[in-house]
């Protein structure tokens, strides 16, 4: 039984209720992007200030080793300095050979950095090609990339590097593009399987399908919508794999399979030093100490990549304070 008895309603004049604060919307803003929010919060981090101060060194010193010694490495090498104490121009003291530590730490950065920064560019072009299109297309191409990618993972890659640097060909031309290319060669599997996994999360998102019904062809959706928005995982495996190429540059260079005589290498003086490690132990920890802060570096980078453009780590590190009070 309908009732058909009126119910009045009681609305406050606007007089007697004033609104005593309002929120502002800027409506010609610009959302913020996933980068512009991640450099907000990455410049406010101390770990990514402090590791971006020592890249930044550490870059200079690798193009400009002329600023900071005019020592040459190879030359006046003298016997007579053999394990010689540190003294005037010579801060860190000398190898077995007469040489000088600082000089050759100096000169060390360029080749030990090129090795890690080209065989991460590389491994991003061989792992995000094959990764993006085994995530995007799937079916056969996912199968047979990923068999593919098995086969080498299956392979330690120090392993497979020693292995491959004995074959003639790598003896024979032992440089930085030989080391890049044995790394290349054995460390995109892991790049790929990344790239693989942020592409399948991407390729169904509303954005794609909307392009698709554009009619844009699939690889230009790919290429333009897709992997934009899957790189951010991408990058952060690629700033600590940088660190993890130098180390591997580094042993095999001290195992004596990296790089030349003529090239400067912390691997290769950290091996000349165990000579010297009764006698004078320094000689052996100043390169050993160079490499370590390098690594780290770049690893303290990564991990701040990492918490600023993975919205999941990023959620956990903000609700780590809270959840311990």
């Amino acid at each position: 039984m309908k009732s058909n008895r009126h119910i009045e309603h009681f609305v406050a004049p606007v007089d007697e209720t004033p609104l005593l604060a309002t929120d502002t919307l800027k409506v010609e803003a610009a959302p913020l992007s996933l980068w512009v929010d991640a450099w907000h919060k990455l410049r406010r981090r101390p770990l990514f200030i402090i590791s971006s101060a020592m890249i930044l060194l550490i870059v200079a010193v690798a193009i400009l080793p002329g600023l900071f010694t005019q020592t040459p490495p190879n030359e006046n090498c003298l016997l007579a300095n053999s394990e010689g104490p540190p003294r005037e121009g010579h801060p860190l003291g000398f190898t077995f050979q007469g040489c000088d530590v600082y000089a050759r730490i100096i000169h060390g950065t360029q080749a030990s950095l090129s090795v890690g920064v080209l065989s991460v560019i590389c491994v991003l072009i061989i792992g995000v090609a094959l990764g993006a299109l085994a995530g995007y297309y799937g079916g056969w191409i996912d199968a047979l990339l990923a068999r593919l990618g098995d086969i080498f993972s299956a392979l330690p890659v120090l392993l497979g590097a020693l292995v491959i640097t004995q074959l003639p060909f790598f003896r024979e031309n032992k440089g930085v593009w030989t080391v890049v290319l044995v790394i290349a060669m054995l460390a995109w599997p892991q790049m790929a399987r990344i790239t693989r996994g942020a592409v399948i999360q991407v390729r169904n998102a509303d954005f794609v399908t909307a392009a698709r019904a554009l009619g844009v062809s699939r690889f230009r959706t790919l290429v333009r919508h897709v992997l934009p928005n899957a790189i951010a995982p991408v990058i952060v495996l690629a700033t600590l794999d940088l660190g993890v190429f130098i180390v591997l540059e580094a042993t095999l260079s001290f195992l004596g399979v990296g790089m030349p005589t003529s090239i400067m290498s912390w691997g290769k003086d950290i091996a000349a030093a165990q000579h010297s490690i009764r006698t004078n132990t320094m000689i052996l920890i100043y390169p050993a100490i160079a490499l370590s802060v390098t690594v780290l570096s770049f690893m303290m980078l990564g991990d701040s990549l990492g918490d600023a453009l993975d919205p999941k780590r990023r959620q956990r590190h903000e609700d780590a304070p809270r959840d311990h009070q």
